[in-house]
């Protein structure tokens, strides 16, 4: 692993890796060689799904099942991992193909947020579950003290106005698909019969769905 790597690393998991070749091969797109995160994204995702659900359990123990699901499901989306490898200096060390760092790979949400997974599922191969669960805590916990009440998914509050308005199921048409595949953007336009609609896009077809509801709810709430 070079200096530099290794420089950044050591402060920012607060240990110097054990296996530092683990931590190259979660910053390794597929691009860049056969030996990549995919596997220890598969893994990482798992460390992190678990991680935040024990934690929402103890922190918000009066709240049901459906209130805890909507915050777990609003903590892991690929946005916000992506978000969190930003702020923690990711970018700076990817490694990409040259044609996928021409492409644009170290800016993309999709490929951030599977190098963040990666990386939780290299720190609990490199520490065990109780340093990878601290890891993740210490970078979630803002987002956490912000959600404040369980937050309500974009879609099922457009889904709720629209009934209780006595309008017609809002209905998502995919307008467009354009980007690289490991970069991919997906244009969605959302619809409520003939009363409005808006669009939104995304790294993913769902990412798309959800802006386009965030859209028109907005609009439609200020009719």
């Amino acid at each position: 692993m070079s200096e530099k790597l290794t420089q950044w690393l050591t402060p920012l998991l607060g240990r110097e890796p054990r296996d530092p070749a683990r931590f190259e091969r979660a910053l390794t797109h597929g691009s860049h060689g056969a030996d990549n995160y995919e596997r220890l994204e598969f893994l990482g995702d798992r460390v992190l799904g678990l991680t935040l659900a024990d934690w929402l359990y103890e922190r918000f123990p009066a709240e049901p099942e459906g209130k805890l699901s909507r915050r777990f499901n609003s903590l892991v989306t690929g946005v916000v991992c992506a978000e969190v490898a930003r702020e923690i200096g990711v970018p700076a060390h990817l490694r990409l193909g040259k044609q996928a760092r021409d492409d644009g790979a170290a800016s993309s949400d999709n490929v951030l947020g599977d190098v963040m997974e990666a990386l939780i599922g290299a720190l609990y191969l490199d520490a065990g579950f109780d340093v990878a669960r601290d890891w993740v805590r210490s970078l979630w916990a803002g987002r956490i003290d912000e959600q404040g009440s369980a937050p309500k998914h974009p879609k099922s509050a457009l889904q709720e106005w629209a009934a209780a308005n006595n309008r017609r199921p809002p209905d998502y048409e995919l307008v467009d698909r354009s980007g690289p595949g490991h970069a991919p953007r997906f244009k969605v336009r959302a619809v409520i019969g003939k009363l409005a609609e808006a669009e939104g896009e995304g790294s993913s077809k769902q990412e798309a769905e959800t802006a386009a509801a965030e859209a028109l709810l907005a609009k439609v709430s200020g009719k």
